[in-house]
């Protein structure tokens, strides 16, 4: 069962667990069904929140461990007609083989498509002598309508009628009870008028004939679309291999045990052939080769790795034999969490949505009352007050008030199209963030969507995301001495190297390389201590070295003697940044180091101005670096904030959306967590660390800065075919059910029989998915 412990608190002595679990749910067919299935999760013991996803067939329940269990929720909403059970991770669930799923989807679909066609066919053909044509001997007696009708109603209708019955049972009507009620209305009235002939009644058996067959077609039709909506998602499932080559040493070419991989644990090596997929990630223990990631990242072209590179899970290995040491298995891999984050975010509704949701909760009730009320006003007056208006327009064949009266109503019950509701918005989300995910771009969720819509600026950390991120030490200065001899310089990057080395900022890192060069020992660290965006500190050789920027080690009481900053204002000056170092509270000298502007950060911050976005620099650097970095990427020096501690970063995103600012934030460290999540949106860069990604609402898995840009328009991509859909599943139960009550027959003669009705409902419903689909077109403005 996937179950993840997320948080506790403690509350009279007892520590409650919020834990979220998530289930596969069947038997939804409209956002009637969303709602009803939400409400009856949210009223089980422990619920805290629940999300409900009609396209992926899923619920998320966040509850209380201590008061509830996954299993009590699924066997209530079995008991109501919604089968359920939940999602296991030991790959029981049928979710981990897609390719088998779909084969039965695909067969389902084709027996539908088949009953369908047939039941439309005959009816017309039994009806042709109608439109002018032959009279066929046998499918023109009325007995052979009555047989057809019986066959369709307590055979492919029968499974309609049935869970449309047990909804209104239970109180939770659905789609299937408003085509329930107008297929059985029909049929029966379709009967007595058989029966007793002389009540003058017309039979039209016909109708649920057609009705059903253009019932069966649509929902045929939209599952099919609903298949490829989803295909890109499951794409990425397929992308697991389901075995690995277990070896006991690293080397490629001895004995390979095959294992499930759900079997491998971390630190077990495991081989890969070419052509094989990575099952797992891990670091590159021996050979070389080249890997696609394309899956992954988007990435077109393959990428050379040799011993120590890091490899993922669900990459294609190319060109050479190798084996990788797993670091990460199971859920834990770059693909999983992946497919984790995009199944999250298709889950996560966009506010725009609340909308729809409030209207299908009770939208069920409305058409029923409409159509009561449909057949009321014609039976007791509308017959009666436009009696010519009848007799001119398409339902002048129907002889008796009281038939043409159900027929209207029963047009209500069928026209009225929930399902149009509940798919505007999951299908757009399905098909725009699993695309994202196939190009690099996850976007975790609908929410996000609209909050993007409203940003009106975006604010970048310096180094690591504006800049390549790879600094190199450029000057080692010594306090007090002009030059400096080599001793004394290996010291000052030594003590610094070994304070660095417990970090894992990109400026540390180029400092540890640095001291690696010169092959300086720098082991034997102890007592680390981290300020994020301001300094390190650390036991080293019996000495407490510290690192960081000036105000920093002046705050700690170190102070810098006026020499040694005055040395330093000039490489500052030049745009480097610089970290001064301390030993036992003494400013022994400083670093200077260099960093390059990314080769694309210039266009992304072009395009983004051009796209009417207020672009803003925040960094922990020294003014005269920002200014530097500013100046080569485009952004205006006014624009431009330096100096800043990670909760200064916050503060000032804090203090432009009180200004009415919506911001997004782009960063990669931990000093750019609080930033991230203050924004109205975070976007954290592939390099980033944990506490980035896990904080940022948009996570780019390419090493490219343009994919903002590409992030942005396909957010705003995604949520113009969410605001589509809506728009026309609103305004076409606005206009059909109006329609089919009758609204337009006596100026303007227009009416809808049951059938035209389904026909309607059914195309209503294929057009929301369809036009989601038309997202798969989209690319990205930028070059890539």
């Amino acid at each position: 069962m996937s179950e993840v412990q997320i948080t506790a608190a403690e509350v009279s002595g007892l520590a409650p667990t919020l834990t979220v679990a998530t289930f596969e749910v069947r038997g939804m067919k409209c956002a009637g069904c969303v709602s009803a299935v939400e409400r009856q999760i949210a009223q089980q013991p422990g619920v805290v929140s629940a999300a409900v996803n009609l396209v992926t067939a899923s619920a998320v329940v966040q509850y209380d461990s201590h008061l509830g269990n996954p299993q009590q929720i699924a066997d209530k909403l079995t008991a109501t007609g919604f089968t359920t059970q939940p999602r296991r991770s030991d790959g029981s669930d049928e979710r981990t083989d897609p390719a088998v799923r779909r084969a039965a989807e695909r067969r389902q679909q084709a027996r539908q498509l088949a009953i369908a066609a047939a039941l439309i066919g005959l009816s017309a053909i039994g009806h042709l002598k109608h439109w002018g044509g032959p009279e066929i001997p046998v499918l023109s007696n009325i007995w052979a309508h009555w047989g057809l009708a019986t066959l369709a109603f307590l055979g492919p209708g029968r499974a309609i009628v049935v869970d449309g019955a047990r909804s209104l049972w239970h109180g939770l009507p659905n789609m299937n009870a408003l085509v329930g009620l107008g297929t059985t209305s029909a049929y029966l009235a379709s009967c007595v008028a058989l029966v007793l002939p002389g009540l003058g009644w017309d039979c039209f058996f016909d109708e649920p004939v057609m009705l059903l067959g253009f019932i069966l077609l649509g929902r045929t039709l939209e599952s099919r679309a609903r298949g490829r909506a989803s295909a890109a998602l499951e794409a990425l499932l397929s992308l697991q291999p389901p075995a690995a080559q277990l070896v006991n040493q690293p080397d490629p070419s001895v004995p390979a045990l095959p294992v499930p991989v759900g079997q491998v644990r971390a630190g077990d090596w495991v081989r890969i052939l070419p052509g094989e997929k990575i099952p797992v990630d891990g670091d590159l223990a021996s050979g070389q080769t080249t890997v696609d990631e394309s899956m992954l990242t988007g990435e077109p072209m393959p990428i050379a790795k040799g011993p120590g590179d890091r490899l993922a899970a669900g990459t294609l290995n190319q060109s050479g034999a190798i084996v990788v040491r797993a670091t990460q298995v199971g859920g834990d891999t770059t693909l999983a969490k992946i497919v984790a984050a995009v199944e999250d975010a298709q889950v996560r509704k966009a506010p725009v949505q609340q909308l729809a949701d409030a209207v299908a909760g009770y939208f069920a009730y409305g058409v029923m009352a409409i159509a009561a009320l449909t057949f009321g006003f014609w039976y007791l007056f509308g017959t009666r007050v436009w009696s010519d208006a009848i007799a001119a327009g398409p339902l002048a064949d129907v002889a008796s008030p009281l038939l043409l009266s159900l027929r209207l109503a029963i047009a209500v019950l069928v026209v009225a199209c929930p399902c149009a509701l509940g798919l505007a918005t999951p299908t757009a989300i399905l098909v725009g963030t699993s695309l994202g995910a196939q190009r690099g771009l996850l976007i975790k969720g609908g929410d996000v969507l609209e909050r993007v819509r409203h940003l009106n600026s975006i604010a970048f950390d310096k180094t690591g995301t504006l800049t390549e991120g790879r600094p190199t030490v450029t000057d080692v200065v010594v306090d007090g001495m002009e030059i400096g001899d080599n001793a004394e310089r290996d010291r000052v990057l030594q003590l610094a190297a070994i304070a660095e080395s417990g970090t894992h900022h990109p400026l540390a890192a180029a400092i540890v390389a640095a001291a690696t060069e010169r092959n300086l020992k720098i082991s034997g660290g102890a007592e680390f201590y981290t300020e994020a965006g301001a300094g390190v500190a650390a036991t080293a050789s019996d000495q407490r070295a510290c690192v960081g920027t000036a105000d920093w080690l002046q705050s700690r009481g170190i102070p810098i003697a006026p020499h040694l900053e005055a040395r330093v204002r000039e490489l500052a000056a030049a745009g480097k940044t610089i970290a001064y170092v301390a030993a036992d509270g003494e400013a022994i000298g400083a670093i200077a180091l260099e960093d390059r502007l990314r080769p694309d950060a210039k266009a992304t911050i072009a395009r983004l101005q051009a796209a009417g976005l207020k672009t803003l620099l925040l960094t922990g650097d020294t003014p005269a670096a920002a200014r530097m970095i500013a100046a080569q990427a485009g952004i205006d020096p006014e624009n431009t904030i330096a100096g800043l501690r990670p909760a200064e970063k916050a503060e000032h995103i804090r203090n432009w959306q009180a200004d009415g600012t919506t911001v997004a934030m782009v960063g990669d460290g931990i000093n750019d967590a609080p930033a991230l999540a203050q924004a109205e949106i975070g976007i954290a860069l592939k390099n980033g660390t944990d506490v980035a990604i896990e904080t940022a609402a948009i996570v780019l898995m390419r090493d490219r800065l343009t994919d903002v840009v590409a992030a942005i328009e396909l957010s705003r991509a995604t949520l113009g075919k969410i605001r589509q859909n809506l728009f026309w599943a609103l305004g076409y139960n606005a206009i059909a059910i109006p329609a089919a009550a009758g609204v337009f027959l006596p100026q303007f003669h227009i009416a809808l029989g049951p059938a035209a009705a389904g026909g309607f409902m059914a195309f209503s419903s294929v057009m929301v998915v369809t036009n989601s689909l038309l997202l798969r077109r989209w690319r990205p403005n930028s070059k890539d």
